[in-house]
């Protein structure tokens, strides 16, 4: 019989081990890889739902306004909870008399004159009315003329006739049958209406667009004067101070219009208006037109 102990030289003794214990010795070297990895995922989960909870809470932070903020600028109000806009002027006279009523306001430190007609019928024309014709009850410069050729800026239409086209500016006023529309549009449908039912059209400048301020170019400061619908209700608004025109805009949105566009302002615009006493007061007093293509927007009594 061999005897396991003796062995020769270029033999190599194997000895044995318990199994079980070697196996349990793998299982305890091999558990904290496995607590790592549960560990792992389980921090993973927590912050999943930790950025879950604050991409939640951020967007309720966004739709809830804060409590120092104006509610009203950040989002429009129910329907129930308009008030009805009240007129500027006296619309409880029955008389049919022609007249402009004139209202004053200071709309963010800024004066403002407003000049309503009553009973009075929109129209345009070249020449200058005269301030002596008892019809016209108020009148102003209209569009603006170009500084190179003297002729009108933008799209004109006067009874029916064009007489310039163009979009220099995108404010448009336009009168058709006796109706006056403000707005502001890259085209208008009111252009080709003036030229087929004999009506009256023009570009300006865009002061307010649905109650919302428009930009624009210019930057210096002069009296500054508006065609404006407010509520329906048709308005010539001045300003008393020379202002500039996103100063002179925000007051006319602060004051409620829906559209508003420029007229020629400053101090050299002419234009006069007529109280329900007959008296008549002018803009300025330089009657004598410069040139010939100088256009005016005018209110006449209804016949």
């Amino acid at each position: 019989m061999r005897n396991d102990w003796n062995i020769k030289d270029d033999e190599i003794r194997i000895i044995g081990e318990d199994t079980s214990a070697r196996k349990t010795e793998e299982r305890r070297r091999g558990r904290p890889a496995g607590w790592l990895l549960a560990l792992l995922a389980l921090l993973l989960a927590a912050a999943g739902i930790f950025i879950l909870f604050r991409e939640r809470q951020r967007m309720s932070d966004t739709d809830e306004p804060g409590l120092f903020e104006d509610i009203d600028t950040l989002a429009v109000k129910p329907a129930e909870t308009i008030e009805a806009v009240t007129p500027l002027g006296d619309d409880s006279d029955t008389t049919r008399q022609a007249y402009t009523e004139i209202v004053r306001r200071v709309v963010n430190d800024i004066p403002l004159l407003i000049y309503i007609p009553h009973n009075a019928v929109p129209e345009l024309r070249l020449t200058p009315p005269d301030y002596r014709n008892k019809d016209i009850i108020l009148a102003a410069q209209a569009a603006d003329i170009r500084r190179d050729n003297k002729k009108i800026v933008g799209a004109f239409v006067l009874k029916g006739e064009p007489l310039s086209w163009g979009l220099s500016k995108k404010g448009y006023c336009g009168i058709i049958d006796g109706k006056l529309t403000v707005g502001v549009a890259d085209n208008s449908p009111l252009f080709e209406q003036a030229t087929e039912k004999g009506g009256y059209f023009f570009r300006q400048y865009p002061l307010v667009d649905n109650g919302r301020l428009v930009e624009n170019e210019p930057k210096n400061k002069s009296v500054r004067k508006a065609l404006c619908d407010r509520a329906g209700e048709i308005l010539l608004v001045v300003s008393e101070t020379p202002e500039s025109f996103h100063d002179f805009a925000q007051a006319l949105v602060d004051l409620g219009v829906d559209n508003a566009i420029y007229l020629v302002g400053s101090s050299f615009s002419y234009g006069f208006w007529r109280d329900k006493d007959g008296n008549v007061e002018e803009f300025s007093d330089l009657r004598s037109p410069k040139y010939q293509y100088e256009s005016y927007i005018l209110w006449r009594g209804e016949e």
